[in-house]
This record gives C-alpha cells, sequence and structure tokens, in this order.
C-alpha cells in the first residue's frame, strides 16, 4: 500500500502541476517525457498493485474506452526525443534529471525509476551511449532516495551491458560482480560475469576503439556535416561580418497597387541565393483557424533513413502534417493570395499548403525542397521540381526549433507572423545545391508553420 500512495501522490503532484497551465507544461519535454511515462509503465504498476482490488481494475478499465492513452510507442518516442536533444543542445543529464534546461527550471526532478526508464529505453534502442548516461544518473539519484524507486540491481544490469557494448569489458565486469555481491544466484549476472572475463583473458574487445583506446561515443561517431548541423543548431556558427555588412532591410510592393498602401516589411536573411524574411503576414485569428482546420486531419510523418551516427538507423522527419486547400476556407485562400503578392510567383500550380507541427525533439535533418541527379548529400527525392518555398511561422518556439542552412552559416528563428522564402531552383532551371536545409528539433515549445511549394 506504501508503494502504491507514493503513485497517487506523484500522479496528484502532476496533476495539480499541469493543470496551472497545460500548453506550457506540456512544452517542456521532461514533462512531456514524465506524463507520457506516468500513463503508460507507471499505469501498468498501479494496475499490478490493484490487480486484487476487481472493484478498482473495473473503474481504469470503464475509463479506458473513452480516453486516447498514449502507447508504449509514444514512450519510445519521448525518451528518443529527449536523447536527441541532449546531443544537439549538449544538454547535461544531471540538469536535465533536475528539470533543468540551460539553467530554467521546466519541470521537477526525476526520480531513479523515471532515469531508469530513460536508460531502458535508449537500450532498447542500441543506444547503449545514452543508456549508460542514463543508467548512471538512475544509480546516483537511487543511493539518495529514502523510498527507492527501483531495484538496484536490474540499473547495474543494463548499465554493465551497454557499458560492455561500448567497449570498456573491465568496467562492465565491476558492475555485474556488484549484482551478485546484491543477488549471489543473479543467473544472467552469473552468465555474463563468466563470458566477460573470457573477453578480458582473450583482449577481444567487441567494440572498436579510438587510437588511444579510449571509447567511441556517439558523438565521435557523427559526421562532421551532423556535428555541422548540430552547431548551427545552437547558433554557434553565423555567416562572416562581411556577409552580414551587406544584408538590408526594407518595404516593398512587387509592383502591387494594393500593396503602395500597406507594403510588406522585408529582411534579407542571406544575398545569393536570396532568402527573405516577411514579416508580420499573418494575423492571429488566421492562425488559430488554420491550426483548428489542420488538427482533424493530422498524420504523424515519422521516417527512418540509414545514417553513419552511432545507430546505424535514425529517424530522418518527426512531426506531423496536414493539407489544406483554398476551398476548406477564406482565411486559407487569403494566405495563398498573400504568398503570390509576396513572391510575384502564380499559384495556379503550387502544391496545397503544408499545415506541420513539431513538438518536442521534433525534427527534419538536412534536405532539398527539388529532385536531384545522384547527388551523394541530397537526402530526399521528389517526383517533380519545386521552383520555390514559403514557409511561414505560426509559433514562437521558446528553445531550439531554427530553419538552418549548413551550407550557408545561417539559421532562420522561429517568430510567430513571419514567412521565410527562397528560390529552390537557378534560373538554368537546375537545382540550387546552396538551399539545403533542416529543421532543427524544438527544445521547449512547439513549432507550427505552413510551407507553400511551387
Amino acid at each position: 500500500m506504501l508503494l502504491l500512495r507514493k503513485y497517487v501522490e506523484a500522479y496528484t503532484d502532476q496533476y495539480k502541476k499541469a493543470s496551472e497551465d497545460v500548453q506550457a507544461y506540456v512544452e517542456s519535454p521532461i514533462n512531456a517525457y514524465l506524463l507520457v511515462k506516468r500513463l503508460t509503465t507507471d499505469l501498468q504498476v498501479v494496475q499490478d498493485l490493484i490487480i486484487t482490488n476487481t472493484e478498482s481494475i473495473a473503474d481504469i478499465d470503464k475509463l479506458k474506452p473513452g480516453l486516447k492513452f498514449p502507447s508504449d510507442e509514444d514512450l519510445n518516442g519521448a525518451a528518443m526525443a529527449l536523447a536527441r536533444l541532449q546531443d544537439t543542445y549538449k544538454l547535461d543529464t544531471s540538469s536535465l534529471a533536475n528539470g533543468e534546461i540551460n539553467g530554467v527550471k521546466c519541470a521537477a526532478e526525476l526520480t531513479a525509476a523515471d532515469c531508469f526508464e530513460l536508460g531502458r529505453q535508449s537500450y532498447t534502442n542500441a543506444d547503449h551511449y545514452h543508456a549508460q548516461l542514463w543508467m548512471m544518473e538512475a544509480d546516483e539519484r537511487l543511493k539518495r532516495e529514502v523510498n527507492q524507486t527501483v531495484e538496484r540491481s536490474e540499473i547495474l544490469e543494463y548499465l554493465a551491458f551497454s557499458t560492455y557494448k561500448l567497449g570498456d569489458v573491465g568496467l562492465a565486469l565491476d558492475l555485474t560482480n556488484k549484482i551478485l555481491e546484491l543477488i549471489p544466484t543473479h543467473e544472467r549476472a552469473l552468465i555474463n560475469k563468466v563470458y566477460y572475463e573470457d573477453e578480458i583473458a582473450t583482449r577481444n574487445a567487441a567494440q572498436p576503439k579510438g587510437e588511444d583506446g579510449s571509447i567511441l561515443t556517439s558523438v565521435q561517431n557523427k559526421t562532421e556535416d551532423m556535428l555541422f548541423y548540430e552547431a548551427l543548431c545552437r547558433g554557434e556558427i553565423k555567416p562572416s561580418d562581411e556577409i552580414l555588412a551587406q544584408l538590408k532591410c526594407r518595404y516593398t510592393d512587387n509592383g502591387n497597387p494594393f500593396l503602395k498602401i500597406a507594403p510588406f516589411k522585408v529582411e534579407e536573411a542571406y544575398l545569393d541565393p536570396k532568402i527573405l524574411i516577411f514579416h508580420d503576414v499573418m494575423a492571429d485569428n488566421e492562425i488559430a483557424t488554420i491550426k483548428a482546420l489542420a488538427r482533424p486531419h493530422f498524420k504523424r510523418a515519422r521516417v527512418k533513413r540509414y545514417t553513419t551516427d552511432a545507430l546505424n538507423i535514425s529517424n530522418y522527419r518527426i512531426s506531423k502534417s496536414a493539407w489544406l486547400k483554398e476551398i476548406d476556407h477564406k482565411h486559407v485562400a487569403d494566405v495563398v493570395q498573400r504568398v503570390e503578392d509576396m513572391t510575384g510567383l502564380s499559384m495556379e500550380t503550387a502544391e496545397n499548403l503544408q499545415v506541420v507541427n513539431y513538438g518536442i525533439g521534433g525534427h527534419f535533418w538536412p534536405h532539398y525542397d527539388f529532385a536531384t541527379k545522384g547527388d551523394p548529400k541530397a537526402f530526399n527525392r521528389f517526383e517533380r521540381k519545386r521552383i520555390a518555398t514559403v514557409l511561414f511561422y505560426m509559433s514562437d518556439v521558446a528553445q531550439g526549433g531554427a530553419t538552418v542552412f549548413p551550407y550557408l552559416n545561417i539559421a532562420v528563428w522561429p517568430k510567430k507572423g513571419t514567412a521565410a522564402f527562397w528560390y529552390n531552383l537557378h534560373s538554368s532551371g537546375e537545382g540550387d545545391l546552396h538551399t539545403a536545409h533542416a529543421a532543427c528539433p524544438v527544445l521547449t515549445g512547439s513549432k507550427w508553420g505552413i510551407y507553400d511549394t511551387k
């Protein structure tokens, strides 16, 4: 009953904090992970604890059909998002566990069990680097817990094997011996102990090491392109002062008589290729309407592609998307007309508006908006060429979420009501390889955008 009361206290405390400001609460990646965990693995534990009370189980079962509970896949996605953010933005494991992101307290502290589950999810994905980080944090927090939330033997078992997979067989053996000190008859630990001892005896490390014998981390296994992209996302790389000095802001009417009265405010983000930022081009009521129209039609885009990073396979794009037509609402038609006014391009052959929501950890790796001819750096393919792209930002993002152009060293940061515009093709019709761009992971907040391509 004591453990059950602890869960009741945890659920009650989380409910109270979330009720103060639901939107702000779930925009923290730590809170988002905790909420999903409470409604998946934790809820299963609660049900197991009260399994003898058929009346309570029946009450829970009655609730489930009317509510949409997260799945184990959602839990894995939330854990992977935290790991992705941890790498991209160089976030300290202990600070995250304390509920802090870049020095800002945005969530409650994680328990040893919460850290353990993050490590276990990483382990399930064969991401032994993050599994090791979170199991070590779980072990440290367990030592400080009066009412321990997870068995230390479980932490050590995952930690030992991940440490072995990262190449440190000696430490894996030491951790396994600690398991046997706690549980001398632990079956898997007894088997692994013999295996690790044989490995050390034959000096046959299972994983590659660096030239100095050090363990290869996930950062060392990343390509230079990926490390550069992440540095752009953190705002560490900018164009040279010479390039920045040439950029200007101006009003433009594009020869449109109506715009003589209300010209567009344009900021140059880059000159060649030309990337422009249009300010104050969407009103709040338009944004609210378009979000509401898109929500019922959202489809999750979780695309996996083979990569050269430590996991060999990665989520190339994580977002939710919906397509809207001009006939769906006047505001949709207004936005399409506005794109024509902004760019001077006819919208007769343009694609429908693509509304995209990038939640916690949502991102889109470097790609082009045009079909390529065997270029090795192209990540995606299209059936036809897209002349130009307009990207409207429908929300501010507290941290992260920039649109970056790796070949140009620039980052466009989301600002509600603005829009970025660039040509994907040269005047010859050939694709401009300098327009490769990416959506950085959302660190805190939620990023809404509209893509309009022609």
